[in-house]
């Protein structure tokens, strides 16, 4: 399964370019804010190649924030990735990794520019609303936790 997506990620990409990996966090969700989020992440010129309405599990949490399992916040970080419903996607275009990262804005909401997401959705560092791939390493690994190669669709 992760070779496929491997495979995905390193092929040219005919269509625009590279793809990374975001997820709407739970109170978000909750919040009815999903459609405008994507939106605005549409808006931008990357499309949506693989989308779902998911439950983290506390094991997929653990695997995902693997880097962050010693850090004092990890438990209240799990606990509220896995609280609830969240929307997993796979976002495709140019520089879709740096675009992403733009768009969401830095990860204190306080700290992001009133147009990002994180800005307009979010409600502190620790609940903001949405996350993004840091890198294209970052989505070749976050991808697979949550989406098979069969579920990404590339065609125009």
């Amino acid at each position: 399964m992760k070779t496929i997506i491997a495979a995905l990620l390193v092929l040219p990409n005919l269509l625009l370019g590279e793809m990374t990996f975001s997820m709407i966090k739970p109170t978000a969700v909750q919040e009815q804010k999903a459609g405008e989020i994507i939106a605005q992440l549409q808006a931008s010129g990357l499309r949506v190649v693989a989308l779902k309405i998911t439950k983290m599990t506390p094991e997929q949490a653990d695997i995902f924030y693997k880097d962050l399992k010693d850090k004092p916040f990890f438990p209240e970080l799990s606990k509220m990735m896995t609280s609830g419903p969240v929307v997993a996607m796979v976002l495709d275009g140019d520089n879709a990794v740096a675009k992403t990262r733009e768009l969401i804005g830095p990860t204190d909401p306080k700290e992001a520019k009133p147009t990002t997401i994180r800005a307009r959705f979010g409600k502190s560092k620790g609940d903001n609303a949405i996350h993004a791939s840091d890198s294209v390493v970052s989505a070749e690994r976050e991808i697979p936790i949550f989406f098979s190669g069969e579920e990404i669709f590339l065609s125009k």
